[in-house]
């Protein structure tokens, strides 16, 4: 079997979950492995998809609208940005509000401090609202992306910190409690198509919302993910294995979409 990276794995799987003309929000990350789910392994795999299967999936990241990503920068950093010819770059962020908000991306990439197990996702507070153990980033644009996006892809590290039966805020609404409490709550389709870990894929049943392991890493035991998180998922009778890179995707993603290893580093 060829040897391959979590991180290998994870964005050779998400490219096969992005199809021709999609167009992708990639936020921003600050650094080492917060950079690597926000942004890394998601520019990677929809690197890797128009390389593929999908030559006019486009990716809007930051305020970068349709960044050539066949000549990423060899750093990150705002002077990077600015001097990156190959992307058209709006001038405020109201249009990518206003894209959001007529349902323009088909596909975007989060990250939760927190997530339930209906997809409520919590980036605002750890502990009570008015007297937090932890102040964390705010909303930012996360509750539009479970509103308007049409298929939100969450990447998180699994762990009982983060998957938890309840946030302690709810950022961005997800499934609600469950069943048809979205609808109810006079919420349109949406919240969390997808949850993607280090261990295993998550969706969600379709009766009751409820977050379901979809497939399992190569190597990784159920008990291994049940372990790791503060409730139990839906576990179907058979659980497949997450499909592995082949030795051309490896190829591709390790000599010329990320030779430097800047992407998927950590």
């Amino acid at each position: 079997m060829t040897s391959f990276s979590t991180n290998e794995l994870i964005a050779a799987y998400l490219s096969r979950q992005i199809r021709d003309d999609d167009l992708c929000f990639v936020g921003v990350g600050t650094n080492g492995r917060a950079f690597t789910l926000a942004v890394g392994i998601p520019l990677a795999a929809v690197r890797l998809a128009q390389m593929r299967h999908a030559p006019g999936a486009a990716v809007y990241w930051g305020n970068l609208l349709e960044p050539d990503l066949s000549v990423i920068p060899e750093s990150f950093t705002q002077d990077a940005f600015t001097r990156w010819e190959a992307a058209a770059c709006p001038p405020d962020t109201g249009t990518k509000c206003d894209m959001l908000a007529r349902r323009r991306f088909d596909v975007s990439f989060n990250s939760a401090a927190q997530l339930d197990r209906f997809g409520n996702m919590n980036i605002t507070a750890i502990g009570d609202y008015r007297a937090p153990k932890v102040r964390l980033v705010g909303s930012l644009a996360q509750p539009e992306h479970f509103a308007f996006v049409r298929r939100p892809i969450l990447l998180m590290d699994l762990d009982k910190r983060s998957f938890v039966e309840r946030v302690d805020f709810i950022t961005s609404a997800g499934h609600l409690s469950g069943g048809d409490s979205r609808r109810q709550a006079g919420l349109g389709e949406g919240g969390p198509h997808l949850v993607v870990t280090d261990k295993a894929v998550f969706d969600f049943a379709e009766d009751t919302r409820a977050m379901r392991l979809r497939s399992l890493h190569p190597g990784v035991t159920r008990d291994e993910v049940l372990s790791s998180m503060g409730f139990e998922p839906v576990i179907p009778d058979t659980i497949p294995e997450t499909t592995a890179p082949n030795a051309e995707e490896l190829t591709t993603i390790r000599k010329t979409i990320d030779p430097n290893r800047i992407l998927l580093k950590v």
